[in-house]
C-alpha cells in the first residue's frame, strides 16, 4: 500500500509534502509551520496510540495530531 497522506507514513520514513488540503485555519497554521510543497518531512515518532506525530522538517521538530497529518497530501522522497 502507497501513501497519500502523512498520516499514513511509517516511523522513519521521509516523504515529501505534495499539498495541503482545505483553506481553513488549520491548514493554514501547517504551511506557516513549514509544510509547504516540496519540502522533506521524516517521521520521527508516534505516540502509542498513534497521535500525535512528531516530525522532522526544515531541522526542526514538530508535533501533530493524526487529524491534521491527513491534510498533508504526500510523495516519494
Amino acid at each position: 500500500m502507497v501513501a497519500e497522506s502523512l498520516d499514513d507514513v511509517s516511523v522513519g520514513t521521509t516523504v515529501r509534502v505534495r499539498d495541503v488540503t482545505g483553506a481553513d485555519p488549520v491548514s493554514l497554521r501547517l504551511l506557516e509551520m513549514g509544510l509547504t510543497p516540496g519540502v522533506a518531512i521524516r517521521l520521527v515518532g508516534k505516540s502509542p496510540f498513534g497521535d500525535p506525530l512528531e516530525l522532522e522538517v526544515r531541522g526542526y521538530r514538530l508535533s501533530i495530531r493524526r487529524q491534521e497529518a491527513a491534510r498533508v497530501a504526500i510523495g516519494d522522497r
